[in-house]
């Protein structure tokens, strides 16, 4: 008797455990509980994948919105703070800048002269920081956001009435305003000087000497104002698109920034998984985690967790389920697509609790069972 109500006791332990059991996540009845309802914030949309209608082809959070930002082409001689400037001036008849003129010791340098027309190239003049230069007799021009064009204007008009004719020609000696500065993975990383008003992300890339390692795994990060652009060089290739316009004063950095996703649930494999080339479809992704686990998973229940980006530009959560027990749930994963930091679920299967409960009451009969058979034998042999 005593044998017996152990094995009643040990059994009831065991079936109050079952409450308890151990799983590899929530089945699918209990994240759409949890986001129709929860714990904080509004709830969270569940996109039921049944048709091709419903795959996604919003904007992602890590894609770059370029058209706002794309400047309209600007002049490639525009003027600031750290340009250096030749400056040549051609006079005729009395000229002041001659080396018996009026600053001739002063340290103008006189180039050529024939009967009649002088021409004199001042010393290189660096723009300050305020965007000033100073020409003699011109004075103190403001230069700032001006092309070499207009500033040759202000110069000679600034000249009229002390020589008869001055004509000004002004060459770039040293841009800085009209560059960028390129580092990170690439060839020759530093200040590229834009020569047309049309270069592209490609363009001063390959410029640079191109980049090092792989393009799936190389992400541009322009820094331009107070906006900061990622784009993948890889993408430029399927989307032209983004390929988008440097304009002057860029900082771009290329960073090497694998793309991966993440893989949990009753799958066959639970790991974080790196992109092995740039685009990598749901099926892929699904294959490459081993399936669902025919143990404890349900091939009903595969959700992909991940933010997205709505028409105002908010980031929001968003969660897609696909009920592999459909033959063209295969082909519509074959068309959604992968993105970086992905979440990939396999739910855990409503029946593997009862499942587990009968293994785990098993377990415990067990060496109960073997107790009692020996007692018996004992018992029958007194």
């Amino acid at each position: 008797m005593k044998i017996k109500s152990s094995v009643y006791i040990l059994i009831l332990s065991g079936l109050t455990g079952c409450a308890t059991l151990p799983s590899s996540g929530p089945t699918r009845n209990q994240i759409e509980k949890s986001a129709n309802m929860p714990e904080n914030g509004p709830p969270i949309k569940i996109v039921e994948i049944r048709h091709a209608s419903d795959l996604p082809i919003g904007k992602t959070v890590s894609a770059p919105v370029t058209a706002p930002l794309e400047p309209p082409p600007m002049p490639t001689d525009l003027l600031g703070p750290g340009d250096v400037l030749d400056i040549s001036i051609f006079e005729t008849g009395v000229a002041m800048f001659t080396r018996g003129g009026a600053i001739g010791s002063g340290g103008a340098t006189e180039v050529s002269a024939t009967p009649g027309v002088q021409v004199q190239k001042l010393p290189p003049i660096r723009v300050d920081d305020n965007g000033y230069i100073t020409v003699p007799y011109a004075g103190r021009l403001n230069v700032q956001d001006q092309t070499v064009r207009d500033v040759e204007a202000m110069v000679r008009d600034s000249l009229r009435g002390m020589s008869q004719n001055p004509q000004v020609l002004i060459t770039l000696q040293q841009a800085i305003t009209n560059s960028i500065i390129i580092g990170g993975e690439v060839a020759r990383p530093g200040r590229l000087v834009l020569q047309t008003n049309r270069e592209r992300l490609s363009d001063v890339v390959a410029l640079t000497g191109g980049y090092r390692g792989n393009s799936k795994d190389i992400l541009a990060r322009i820094f331009r104002r107070d906006n900061i652009i990622d784009v993948r060089l890889n993408d430029l290739v399927e989307n032209p698109a983004l390929d988008m316009r440097v304009s002057p004063g860029d900082r771009i950095t290329l960073i090497s920034d694998q793309r991966s996703y993440s893989v949990l649930g009753a799958s066959g494999l639970v790991a974080q998984l790196p992109f092995n080339r740039s685009s990598v479809s749901l099926a892929e992704a699904v294959a490459s985690a081993g399936g669902t686990n025919q143990a404890i998973g349900d091939p009903a229940a595969i959700f992909l967790f991940r933010y997205t980006l709505d028409e105002q530009g908010n980031e929001i959560p968003i969660v897609y389920h696909l009920n592999m027990m459909n033959a063209g749930s295969y082909l519509l994963a074959q068309r959604m697509p992968m993105r970086d930091k992905d979440v990939l679920y396999f739910g855990n299967a409503a029946a593997n609790q009862p499942t587990k409960a009968i293994q785990l009451i098993s377990q415990l009969f067990s060496p109960i069972l073997t107790i009692t058979a020996v007692a018996q034998t004992v018992q029958n042999a007194n």
